[in-house]
């Protein structure tokens, strides 16, 4: 961080390789959906990322400046060591050529051993399409042969965030040390979630919000026996070296 501003240092070349990123299409996703994970992998010693695909431009509360002001706050909050905006156009996210090599370029600039995406299916269309779409550059990111002056780089693994998806989660993280913080990120965001009256038929009010987000972690965080919990699916069978140590009673 930039010892006078507070800001986050947005130039990668001084960042050096990140354990952990989180990608995700507007500022305030990675707070609703895995924040907690980022904030206790930061805690762990881990290097961690956000990487916002838009600015959430076309929303009815705040400006692009703005929000992404706020995310640079939240950021702080979570003690992630970098985070940027892609500024792609905001409710007009799509999966073309131009964008995942965007993407995959900066994905080879930050080589981040784990990378956290959206679910495959979700309600808003950019959503779904953040996870198309950072899927495929992680691959492209990989291949020596795109850019012949950039080190290739493929991600050891990629995780689904699926906080909101009707779906079994593969795992589930113990955020219980980090869901107040977690939630102070997300309201961070003052241009969303307070009391401004643009769009107040459609956001619902702070408490609601903590009691809605309150509920869904301590239901993922009940099926591991801790108190609050955040999703996340992998396609890869997991692999177990120590059945005698394996986690969560079952009775």
């Amino acid at each position: 961080m930039a010892a006078e501003t507070g800001e986050l240092v947005m130039d990668p070349l001084v960042t050096g390789p990140l354990d952990l990123l989180a990608i995700a299409a507007h500022p305030d996703d990675i707070e609703q959906t895995c924040g907690g994970t980022v904030l206790r992998a930061a805690e762990a010693g881990y290097r961690t990322g956000i990487l916002d695909l838009t600015a959430g431009d076309m929303g009815t509360r705040g400006t692009p400046e703005l929000r992404i002001a706020e995310s640079q706050k939240a950021a702080r909050i979570l003690q992630v060591e970098w985070r940027d905006n892609l500024r792609f156009p905001d409710a007009r996210l799509e999966n073309s050529l131009p964008g995942r090599m965007t993407l995959a370029q900066k994905i080879r600039e930050l080589r981040p051993r784990v990378v956290i995406i959206p679910y495959w299916e979700a309600r808003h269309p950019d959503h779904y399409r953040a996870g198309e779409l950072a899927y495929e550059a992680c691959f492209l990111a990989g291949l020596k042969k795109i850019d012949p002056y950039t080190e290739p780089h493929r991600p050891f693994k990629i995780i689904y965030a699926c906080q909101y998806a009707n779906v079994t989660p593969t795992f589930v993280v113990d955020i219980t040390g980090q869901f107040d913080r977690r939630m102070e990120s997300l309201l961070a965001y003052q241009s969303q979630y307070g009391p401004v009256d643009a769009g107040g038929d459609l956001f619902p009010a702070e408490t609601e919000i903590r009691e809605r987000l309150a509920a869904i972690a301590r239901f993922y965080g009940n099926l591991i026996g801790v108190k609050y919990g955040e999703a996340f699916v992998q396609k890869e069978t997991m692999r177990v070296d120590d059945v005698v140590a394996l986690p969560v009673r079952s009775l």
